[in-house]
């Protein structure tokens, strides 16, 4: 398997070369040659493999360049019951009769960020022991994918973490699991912008390559394209678990701000996983909804960016679209190109009265979207017919869900997080605080550390060559 850039300016690399990169070389992102197709037989041999083979199944495909072997210790070495306290990984339960939770949010940071950034962690130190390198990871969080990234690499050989964070717009609980490790070799910068802010410096340093190059900048955001084909394996997961036969069809609900979630459901079902319908739930910020429904995609201003109870998807900038429209755009870089030279000089593009309309209406994709009166009227319906509690951005997807639901096919609600990492909006949706695993009593408590900057590249250019490995 070789990778090459949405904007068709990069050389064919392998999986190890892309693996440490965040954006490619001419700006785009990197994505595979082609998805590679899986037949009915492969499918029903992979029904009855735990998720550490089920995982080295899916991403020999994807990582040819890693020998199988050394592959398969890294998954069974990952997916374990002493990280996800469950041999099931990412069991799945009942919310109504074709309503299913697919639970991802088991890991160290408790939520579904854990089930690839564990194994990225992995697979950074493999490769740079393999090659004697060092590397500095810049990444940009909204407040799961900060926490996720740092306690995968937390102590790891040869890695810095330098993680930037919207100040003051995420939760206490997030904001605790960060600013509280205080691992030499990770480092906090609050962003005194909103994540998307955070996100374009990320992007800004990214495209600098001499920086880049002189101090080894890898990311950990989903536009590592490592991440994203690590989350198609839970779509797989998901469908053996709700299913019986390989006829069946499932559809998949997916809470999502920057894409990267629901894209890895877009690539499991280019190659060949029996989805039904994506179903994408946004919350107040609902850009990628605006798309789905209209052909039109409008990033909007930081000002525009409205601060929510399920503050993980407060995004107005989906960096992982770019993925998708590639493959909307049958794959032509010129075309990904001249719209992102539209989005760049104007703020949006519309495919509406174009040719690629026709595809993405025929791709598979629904969307919704959902309010903070939507969110706590769901946690307590929830709770009161399940006994489970779930976190306002399941809850996103769990009212988007039922707007969708078909009787003839379920649907598989993906959970993104644990309830106890948003405990105030959880109080004054029940009236009582969820409860929480004994590692993270009094958290918020403990002495934090971040370093607070204005939106500026270059202060964090500068604070990045000064803490480098």
């Amino acid at each position: 398997m070789r990778y090459v850039s949405t904007r068709g300016r990069m050389s064919p690399a392998a999986f190890t070369d892309i693996l440490l990169e965040g954006l490619a070389p001419d700006g785009g992102l990197v994505v595979p040659e082609f998805y590679p197709r899986i037949d009915r037989a492969t499918l029903a041999r992979w029904r009855t493999l735990d998720y550490a083979a089920l995982a080295t199944e899916i991403l020999a495909h994807y990582c040819s360049d890693i020998p199988r072997a050394d592959l398969d210790r890294l998954t069974h070495a990952t997916y374990t019951r002493a990280t996800y306290g469950t041999d099931a990984i990412t069991p799945l339960s009942m919310l109504a009769p074709g309503l299913y939770l697919l639970h991802l949010s088991n890991g160290p940071t408790l939520a579904f960020k854990d089930m690839a950034m564990q194994l990225l962690g992995a697979l950074f130190e493999y490769v740079l022991a393999k090659r004697g390198e060092r590397l500095n990871v810049l990444g940009a969080t909204s407040g799961d994918t900060g926490s996720a990234a740092e306690y995968a690499l937390r102590g790891r050989a040869g890695i810095n973490v330098f993680m930037l964070s919207p100040h003051g717009r995420m939760s206490a609980f997030q904001r605790a699991q960060m600013y509280s490790l205080q691992d030499p070799n990770i480092f906090n910068i609050a962003i005194e912008g909103v994540f998307d802010d955070c996100q374009d410096i990320v992007k800004t340093v990214s495209a600098d390559l001499d920086f880049k190059r002189r101090y080894r900048v890898g990311s950990v955001n989903s536009i590592n394209w490592a991440r994203v084909v690590a989350q198609v394996v839970y779509y797989f997961r998901g469908y053996f678990a709700a299913t019986r036969s390989d006829e069946e069809r499932v559809s998949f609900c997916v809470p999502s701000g920057n894409f990267g979630n629901i894209l890895a459901g877009w690539i499991a079902r280019q190659m060949g996983l029996p989805i039904e319908r994506l179903i994408l739930a946004t919350n107040e910020n609902n850009v990628l909804d605006e798309f789905f429904r209209t052909g039109r995609y409008r990033v909007r201003s930081s000002r525009e960016t409205c601060a929510t109870s399920s503050p993980s998807m407060d995004i107005s900038k989906a960096s992982n679209f770019e993925r998708y429209v590639f493959d909307i755009a049958g794959r032509d870089p010129d075309a990904v190109r001249e719209l992102w030279r539209r989005l760049d000089t104007r703020g949006e593009f519309d495919l509406s009265a174009t040719p690629f309309w026709d595809k993405v209406r025929a791709s598979g994709f629904a969307s919704g979207s959902s309010t903070h009166a939507d969110r706590l009227r769901v946690i307590r319906e929830v709770l009161l017919s399940t006994g489970t509690i779930v976190d306002p951005h399941t809850a996103d997807g769990i009212k988007v869900a039922r707007e969708h639901l078909d009787e003839r096919v379920p649907t598989i609600c993906l959970e993104t997080a644990l309830p106890v990492k948003f405990a105030e909006t959880i109080v004054e949706a029940i009236g009582r605080a969820p409860g929480r695993p004994c590692a993270y009593e009094g958290i918020e408590q403990r002495p934090q550390r971040c370093e607070v900057m204005p939106v500026d590249a270059q202060r964090v250019k500068d604070y990045i060559a000064a803490h480098a490995q």
